[in-house]
């Protein structure tokens, strides 16, 4: 619709490993991982045609093992959190945009850094309104509404897999349901048509090359079925300062009004 979108990468990506296996052992990206995931974002938003900025924080990892090992020093997720949520605070007084998207609490999954991005993002949508929070961050801003993103539904994976067992496919997400899925499913309040943007969606993952096979499992799913039992992206509203009713189709209900009664 012509809005400027900003999109905050808080850490670089450092310590990300490599997903797909055309790239595994590349010399190029092992040679400078964090040039790469530069490159490979810069793609991606030029695909979605939206604003990117770097927060500059670095990659925390994902640590494994049992007992886990602790994080890095000096890692995003072990900031102050007051450092980290002034640098966030400074992007929304100069962005000053209407609608946030983050991670929920769980982080959509327990990575350290999504965890963080979530506890980050909350603080920092509190305070850029705040005067007396950081006053050399610029001029405070009430963001006006912030959303949970919701990848992946059990109600999204059932559909789709159903519609692909009907056409005699194997579902790319039948060992999640078989095996993974033991959360319950967060409360999707607002549903947003946009399976006439899938195409930009799926060249905006493919220039994330280093973590996505582009014959793998993001692209199992037929873009038909897909569009016919799912065109949506589900959202979680999280925090909203105007007047909206749920269930919505569309991230600025409530302030597109607003918006029109001012002009008039």
């Amino acid at each position: 619709e012509g809005h400027r979108v900003r999109v905050v990468s808080c850490t670089g990506g450092e310590r990300g490993s490599v997903l797909n296996p055309r790239l595994a052992d590349a010399p190029t990206v092992m040679r400078d991982m964090p040039a790469y995931r530069r490159r490979e974002m810069a793609a991606a938003a030029r695909a979605l045609g939206v604003e990117h900025v770097w927060l500059g924080f670095e990659d925390s990892g994902l640590p494994e093992g049992d007992p886990l090992p602790p994080l890095p020093e000096g890692c995003f997720a072990l900031q102050p959190l007051s450092v980290t949520t002034e640098a966030l605070v400074r992007q929304v007084r100069e962005f000053r945009p209407h609608v946030m998207t983050t991670y929920n609490e769980t982080g959509g999954y327990p990575h350290p850094d999504h965890v963080m991005t979530h506890t980050v993002s909350m603080a920092a949508y509190r305070a850029a309104a705040d005067p007396d929070a950081f006053p050399d961050a610029g001029e405070p801003w009430q963001v006006s509404k912030v959303y949970y993103d919701i990848a992946f539904s059990r109600r999204r994976i059932e559909a789709i897999s159903e519609a692909m067992r009907e056409r005699g496919l194997v579902s790319p997400f039948e060992g999640w349901l078989s095996a993974r899925w033991d959360r319950p499913d967060r409360t999707a309040t607002t549903r947003v048509h946009c399976a006439d943007y899938f195409d930009r969606r799926d060249e905006a993952l493919r220039a994330h090359a280093t973590q996505i096979d582009p014959e793998g499992f993001f692209f199992q799913v037929p873009r038909d079925i897909e569009r016919a039992v799912w065109p949506y992206e589900e959202f979680e509203l999280a925090e909203s300062t105007v007047p909206t009713s749920v269930p919505e189709d569309d991230l600025f209900a409530g302030l597109r009004q607003g918006a029109a009664q001012v002009a008039e």
